[in-house]
């Protein structure tokens, strides 16, 4: 996918209006060449009168032209990068998380950041480069009309100067797609930095390692990859430049040699190439922004297409069930693969099936496929073998979003977002501010319009904030993934005698990911993973609890 296409998708007919002003400019600017040359070689009875007037007609269309095409391009290009943006964004939402997962952050974050910059610069350019390349196809339909015989000497000319360009062009950007892969994985060094910046600062050993085994190495790479791409790209431009130059001096000195020749007619031919110098050194000039684009096209579609390969069905859900009676888990799997793509590691199967109003207790060592439970019974994952049910209902492609609507969950690596969303509570700052009071942060954090005052607070009081979000979704299960880890012993006793029951008595299945074996009599039903598999559950029984709260 090149500019051009890119730009036509969005609108073909502003494109064609756009391209076609920016030639009239440029072809209005080549006259007012031929009009210089022909007022400065006049005799006394020229019409010096007509050809003043004919020159202010040229320089209003050129005037008039330029910005309507400037503008057309310019608000066309942003509107095609706007849609850019946002498409490949629906694109990573509607796609499976565990593809996400595989392409990684970095990937993700290097395309919605760099690439796109990256064409946001070319696409600037380019009503530019259309004027430009109009006053160069104008400049030489005068060098046609004063010798045909000039102009084919000039289309050798330009034919050796495409061909030697366009190979020094290819291997420049073969160059630059090299080091649009290096940059991959400097994004994946750099959120190294910020992610690791303190056990970097605490080992000096494993600081030096990773500054010079990895981020050097790979900046070294980068920068020679560029640097070789954009030593091409510049010798392009010299060796445009002496072309140039040689055509002038072929006209100056060989020329007159081989054709009689007027001084008027050599006089237009340097003027005119004169005038062609700067066009010409705008175009060559940017050849390496065009370049990048292109390459930055290549990823955003590549990554584009890789979504959409994995893409989820994206509907408005239906309001969720609050009345369900049982959700099962039939014989589900689910694989990891290493980066060569062999099996390393099956979960599953797994059959489970979970009750209204249960406090369960998901537990086992680290790797046993805790985490990976959760995301399966949240929907976040699409089982390999097996299939979901909601009150014997299949969960499928057509329906997941909606059964991922029945969920309210804290990840250990949770996100937290500043705005409060609950559509239908109209109430929500006056709640919103009480569970406040109730998690002990009302000191810190005010709530107005729906937004918490500041989120930047300690890993424990922000995943409190994180348990306030999840309830004010109200939502009908709700599930914690090692929520009590980074807390204190008072509110961890808090969380486990207080809170979870609390969502039980008002109606609601709470799983909670846990090591804290203190708090395991509390628990309903205790399922203990190990290596992908349901090791036990033990069950105790239930008695229905009246519905109240808080």
């Amino acid at each position: 996918m090149n500019l051009i296409y890119f730009l036509l998708r969005s609108s073909w007919v502003m494109v064609a209006i756009a391209i076609v002003t920016g030639f009239l400019s440029g072809g209005s600017s080549a006259g007012l060449i031929a009009l210089i040359s022909s007022a400065a070689t006049r005799t006394q009875t020229s019409p010096l009168t007509s050809i003043a007037w004919a020159f202010l007609g040229l320089v209003i269309i050129a005037l008039i032209t330029s910005i309507i095409s400037q503008v057309m391009l310019v608000r066309l290009s942003q509107n095609a990068i706007l849609q850019l943006r946002m498409r490949l964004s629906r694109q990573i939402l509607a796609s499976e998380l565990s593809h996400l997962e595989q392409l990684g952050n970095s990937r993700l974050l290097a395309t919605l950041t760099e690439d796109v910059q990256a064409v946001a610069n070319a696409v600037y350019i380019i009503p530019f480069l259309c004027i430009d390349l109009a006053m160069v196809l104008g400049c030489l339909v005068y060098i046609t009309w004063l010798s045909w015989l000039v102009l084919l000497i000039l289309c050798c000319l330009i034919v050796v100067g495409i061909g030697s360009c366009q190979w020094l062009l290819n291997r420049g950007g073969k160059l630059l797609a090299l080091a649009r892969d290096d940059q991959d994985l400097l994004f994946k060094h750099f959120r190294t930095i910020t992610e690791g910046v303190k056990e970097l600062k605490l080992n000096y050993q494993r600081r030096q390692d990773f500054l010079l085994k990895n981020l050097q190495s790979t900046a070294v790479r980068f920068r020679r990859h560029n640097v070789d791409g954009l030593t091409l790209f510049a010798t392009t431009t010299s060796w445009g430049k002496l072309l140039f130059f040689f055509a002038i001096g072929f006209l100056l000195f060989a020329l007159p040699k081989l054709l009689t020749i007027s001084s008027a007619t050599l006089s237009g031919y340097i003027l005119t190439f004169t005038y062609l110098m700067l066009p010409m050194d705008n175009i060559v000039s940017n050849l390496p922004q065009i370049s990048k684009a292109n390459v930055a096209l290549q990823k955003i579609e590549s990554l584009g297409l890789s979504l959409a390969s994995r893409s989820e069905l994206s509907t408005v859900p239906p309001t969720f069930n609050s009345a369900w009676h049982s959700l099962q888990l039939k014989s589900i799997t689910h694989t990891y693969y290493t980066d060569q793509g062999e099996n390393s590691f099956i979960f599953g199967p797994i059959d489970l099936t979970v009750y209204p109003q249960e406090l369960i207790f998901i537990v086992g060592g680290n790797g046993s496929g805790k985490s990976t439970l959760a995301k399966l019974i949240t929907g976040l994952y699409i089982p390999e073998n097996g299939k979901i049910l909601l009150d014997g209902q299949s969960i499928d492609q057509q329906n997941r979003e909606w059964y991922r609507q029945h969920f309210s969950v804290v990840f250990s690596d949770f996100y937290l977002f500043r705005e409060l969303v609950n559509s239908e509570n109209t109430n929500l700052d006056t709640q919103a501010q009480h569970y406040l009071q109730q998690l002990q942060l009302d000191h810190k954090v005010k709530v107005e319009n729906g937004r918490l005052s500041t989120t930047a607070l300690s890993q424990g009081q922000r995943k409190r904030l994180a348990l306030l979000t999840a309830y004010l979704e109200d939502r009908p299960i709700y599930l914690f993934d090692e929520w009590a880890a980074d807390q204190d012993p008072v509110f961890k006793e808090v969380f486990y005698t207080q809170l979870l029951p609390e969502l039980k008595n008002r109606g609601k299945t709470v799983l909670a990911i846990s090591h804290d074996d203190r708090y395991f009599h509390l628990a309903d039903r205790i399922i203990k993973l190990d290596y992908g598999k349901i090791d036990y559950s033990s069950t105790t029984a239930v008695q229905p609890t009246p519905t109240t709260r808080i």
